[in-house]
């Protein structure tokens, strides 16, 4: 960090001695102008070419110092020791994934039941359960599960933003699709990279991402039409909540829960200690499995309990 502020100091006072020295020419040009002018102007066309001279002059200096500028400009760096900006997020879709009419983003404004959903709309009114089968990356806010706490546009602008931690559970979810994160795993990522730091958004990585561009193999349905992919458990959620003072959960799959859950427990649980959770994540193979920086910023809704969400990774 040091080196690279001493090399951009260089570099601008490089810049200030070249543009000095297209000021001590301009300077030296108009002195001789000046100069000519003063030895006698005999007639009027002698005093039009001092004056073109006089412009040609001035104008050629401006040239040179614009070109010297723009040639010794030093590059745009990332602030702060980034090295990179990674995009979490997948796109939008204008118009469904393989059918116009089968999706679309739609905003769900708070729901009016109390009642918990399920991945299969058993216990749910249809909203609801539409709402798991959301392709585009997307925010849940406490207020789609319990009433009275934040909607998407009432969470903390501070709250959307901290450290981020990638907790990879790929290898497992390979011979198991309903796998639970659970907190064996949270000590397992401590033990190799120390203790979750506080107020960060901590985001699963199942390797489901290799699949959202099929909505087949990402819904994962069998032939019941019960999905199956992977989610958290509620006892890791109550301890990266508790234990870890968690600003917000995320996952590459479609729902925080597993796709097989009878009940939403941990996004009911999240609901009700204040935690927002990110589902269909995008790029995780890109994370580190910590030191970035999640900056998380979801469509202002008013009174919107879930909505399109862009996150960007700060990477160091």
């Amino acid at each position: 960090m040091y080196l690279r502020t001493l090399l951009e100091v260089k570099v601008r006072a490089k810049i200030v001695k070249e543009h000095l020295r297209a000021l001590v020419l301009a300077s030296h040009c108009l002195t001789w102008v000046s100069r000519v002018s003063r030895r006698g102007l005999k007639s009027n066309e002698r005093r039009l070419e001092v004056m073109r001279i006089h412009t040609f002059v001035i104008g050629s200096v401006l040239a040179l110092a614009l070109f010297l500028f723009a040639q010794k400009r030093p590059e745009t760096a990332q602030p702060g020791g980034f090295r990179e900006v990674v995009d979490l997020t997948h796109s939008l879709p204008a118009n469904g994934f393989e059918k116009p009419q089968k999706s679309g983003y739609r905003l769900e404004t708070v729901a009016l039941s109390e009642r918990i959903p399920t991945s299969q709309g058993s216990e749910s009114q249809a909203s609801e359960s539409q709402a798991s089968e959301q392709f585009a990356t997307r925010i849940d806010a406490p207020a789609r599960l319990r009433r009275g706490t934040w909607t998407v546009d009432q969470i903390p602008a501070g709250r959307l933003i901290g450290p981020l931690v990638v907790l990879d559970v790929s290898a497992s979810t390979k011979s198991n699709p309903d796998y639970e994160i659970s907190v064996q795993d949270i000590a397992t990522w401590e033990q190799a990279n120390g203790q979750i730091p506080l107020g960060a958004v901590v985001m699963a990585r199942t390797g489901w991402g290799s699949r959202w561009n099929s909505i087949r193999s990402y819904r994962n349905a069998d032939s019941k039409g019960l999905t199956h992919f992977p989610g958290y458990s509620r006892d890791a959620a109550r301890f990266l909540a508790e234990g870890r003072n968690a600003l917000g959960l995320g996952i590459d799959t479609a729902n925080l829960d597993r796709g097989s859950a009878r009940k939403s427990a941990v996004a009911q649980y999240a609901a009700e200690h204040g935690l927002y959770l990110l589902a269909n994540v995008a790029n995780l193979d890109r994370m580190p499995a910590n030191g970035a920086v999640a900056m998380v910023a979801p469509a202002k809704v008013a009174g919107g309990a879930t909505a399109p969400v862009r996150i960007l990774a700060l990477v160091r």
